[in-house]
């Protein structure tokens, strides 16, 4: 998982987490967010832009597309994945680190989540006729797997918003796709 920071005139601006590269940062993200005295003040809209969550994958569903077309994009990664991380992320700091706490706290971001909207997210599928490193690749219903009409999603990108003291007018974005250009 990729987590930069980036700094614009000393303030905190931009916070990417790529789901795919950073697992150990994930699991040790409570420790980063509620033991660090420096990110608590930072932790907010004053001083973040925005934050993005990306998971790419520079490879297609290759033989494994019935299972991803009853699900997609968004049901197998965003809707399970990356709302996870979102949550863990935003959340104010739980009475303890128990399982029971920690799911409260992630509630309390849920629930003040604005519904999206259809302008707010945009979906795609990968198409065949790509080639990497000398080998080409088939399109996604071009998979033997996947239904000729599929109309599943591979790539979604969504613009999620929370609306409460700390994170109010912050997007949080979150990018997932196959068959991308780089692997994250």
């Amino acid at each position: 998982m990729q987590f930069t920071l980036l700094f614009l005139e000393s303030l905190v601006s931009t916070i990417v987490i790529d789901h795919y590269l950073g697992k150990e940062l994930v699991e040790n993200l409570s420790v980063l967010r509620f033991s660090n005295v420096v990110f608590e003040p930072l932790w907010s809209r004053n001083y973040i832009r925005n934050v993005q969550f990306i998971f790419s994958e520079d490879f297609g569903t290759e033989g494994r597309g019935g299972y991803f077309d009853n699900y997609g994009i968004i049901r197998d990664i965003m809707q399970n994945h990356l709302l996870q991380i979102l949550a863990l992320f935003a959340m104010e700091t739980p009475v303890s680190l128990d399982a029971e706490d920690i799911r409260n706290e992630k509630v309390k971001v849920l629930r003040p989540m604005r519904p999206l909207r259809l302008e707010d997210v945009v979906i795609g599928q990968y198409k065949g006729g790509q080639s990497k490193g000398g080998k080409s690749y088939l399109g996604y219903t071009e998979d033997p797997t996947v239904p000729n009409n599929s109309l599943t999603p591979t790539f979604a990108a969504a613009a999620l918003f929370i609306d409460n003291a700390r994170w109010d007018g912050v997007p949080f974005l979150m990018k997932a796709g196959k068959a991308l250009n780089t692997r994250r």
